[in-house]
Parts: C-alpha cells; structure tokens; sequence
C-alpha cells in the first residue's frame, strides 16, 4: 500500500509482524540489503519504511547525509548507508527504500532515515545465535555490529543503530 506521496506505509510492518508469530525468548529482526549482503535492525526500533522519495540537501553535512524529509511534523535526517559504510554507490530504483528507525542518544531519541537497496524479511532470532562479530584488525571499524546470526544458510549482519547514527553521525551533526 502505498501513501500519497509515493511512500510504503507503516501498515505494511504491522500486516508483517502480524503474520509473524514471536518466538519465546527470540528476537524480531527487519533485515535488508545493501551491496547483496543482508543486514538486519531490532524491529522494535523500526518505526515505518517509505519509498525513496527525495529529501532537502544540507549545507555541510557528512556525503552520508542525503537530506531531511518532513514525517508527518517531524524532521528526520536521511542517510545513504551505502555511503556510510564507504560501499560502491548505487542509483536508487524501485525497491530503494527509506527504514525509518528510532535512535537513542545522549539527549533522548532521535528519528532517522537509513536508505537501503532493499527491504528482505523479518526473522526471529535468539540471542545465543547471535555471534560476536569477528576481530579482523584495527583497520576495520565493528563498533556498528551488534553481531553475526545464520538464517537459512546466509549470514545476517544485526547493526547496532545506536552506535551507528552516534558515532560521528550525531556529533558531527551537533558541531
């Protein structure tokens, strides 16, 4: 279903978390993809997904910081998790969306916008299935990985979102 703006409503996660039974002691996980890989947010932390629609530049933001969008009232920064993982950029299409999350910071919370390739699936996953991510050397930053979990024989990166949007993110955007 889409809004008057081209956008996928937040009714599409309720219809999906619907169809989906919780799992005792699992966790619900919206996954979805950049560069074929599949990353996945806490699902709690997931507030709505939109179709790309453009958003209004900002002088001397971060290149990972595509803009702002007004959400019914609020403005939400948006940022190309493409760009702020350092990846291969991609021209946005049909299936580029907007997940629109909740962060927590120093301040209280936030509402941000993280566009990705794709939206893939909810998965319930328990936490003793989630791995730690690997130590691959001081050159690669893990402070974004919440850690490594297996679904139907493919590797799902979990995000932190918090450490995320922080870590530089928000305080560049404070300066």
């Amino acid at each position: 279903m889409t809004s008057e703006n081209g956008g996928i409503m937040s009714t599409a996660i309720d219809a999906k978390n619907a169809s989906i039974e919780m799992e005792a002691g699992t966790n619900q996980y919206l996954t979805f993809m950049l560069a074929d890989e599949e990353y996945g947010v806490d699902i709690l932390r997931v507030q709505e997904i939109r179709g790309w629609d453009s958003a209004t530049a900002i002088p001397n933001a971060p290149d990972y910081v595509l803009g702002v969008v007004n959400l019914r009232g609020v403005v939400v920064p948006i940022f190309d998790l493409r760009k702020r993982f350092n990846m291969s950029t991609a021209e946005f299409d049909s299936a580029t969306v907007v997940v629109v999350v909740k962060v927590k910071y120093a301040k209280g919370e936030r509402t941000i916008g993280m566009v990705v390739d794709a939206v893939s699936d909810v998965y319930n996953i328990s936490p003793e299935k989630i791995n730690s991510a690997p130590d691959v050397g001081g050159s690669v930053s893990m402070e974004f990985i919440k850690g490594l979990a297996t679904v139907n024989n493919e590797m799902i990166i979990l995000l932190d979102v918090d450490e995320l949007i922080n870590v530089g993110v928000l305080e560049e955007m404070h300066q």
